[in-house]
């Protein structure tokens, strides 16, 4: 692992490339600046989301819990440009549920890591489906890309939709119908 010192000369590098000097007053603590913002950015590496399940039996429901238009934000692993957004989950208990917390702790611990939103959006349901065995997870991602709306193809108004479903959201159309209208995402 490089150390603090090395991160901090690759961020000089990296302003000698874009054609600015490193040198000057305003850049001169700009790498580390940066080397302090990408630990932040990428903290998603430094926590187990497994760690963040502590559950809870009493107190528990048989209905519908969900975090609604939770935020996020994002670096896709294509082209180190940012990516942010909404996350709606919903999931069924069976027995257990989740701090509402812990939902959004979760959200953070995969969006500040390098990502694709498919992938973000199936890890979330993909983990709350096995460790609190709910009867059924389903999760939307709305989110806008900077390496489509800033650079490529400048869609300045695109956004991106994905959504993940798993157990009984997937085979009961009115429960599907119930949680994009709870969570007010129109169908």
């Amino acid at each position: 692992m490089k150390s603090q010192q090395e991160i901090e000369q690759n961020f000089r590098d990296l302003l000698a490339f874009v054609g600015d000097d490193p040198a000057r007053e305003g850049l001169v603590e700009t790498p580390r600046r940066m080397r302090r913002a990408y630990e932040e950015i990428f903290a998603g590496y430094k926590t187990d989301p497994h760690s963040l399940f502590k559950t809870f039996v009493e107190g528990s429901c048989r209905e519908m819990v969900i975090l609604k238009r939770c935020e996020f934000f994002s670096t896709c692993e294509h082209h180190f440009f940012p990516f942010f957004g909404h996350v709606s989950i919903g999931y069924l208990p069976n027995k257990r549920v989740i701090g509402i917390s812990k939902l959004a702790r979760l959200v953070d611990c995969y969006s500040r890591r390098l990502q694709i939103q498919e992938n973000m959006t199936t890890q979330l349901a993909d983990i709350i489906e096995a460790e609190l065995d709910a009867l059924g997870v389903y999760v939307v991602c709305e989110g806008v890309h900077f390496c489509m709306t800033s650079r490529g193809v400048r869609k300045k108004d695109a956004s991106m939709v994905t959504s993940a479903i798993r157990g009984k959201f997937r085979t009961d159309s009115a429960l599907r119908a119930e949680f994009l209208a709870l969570a007010g995402i129109s169908s």
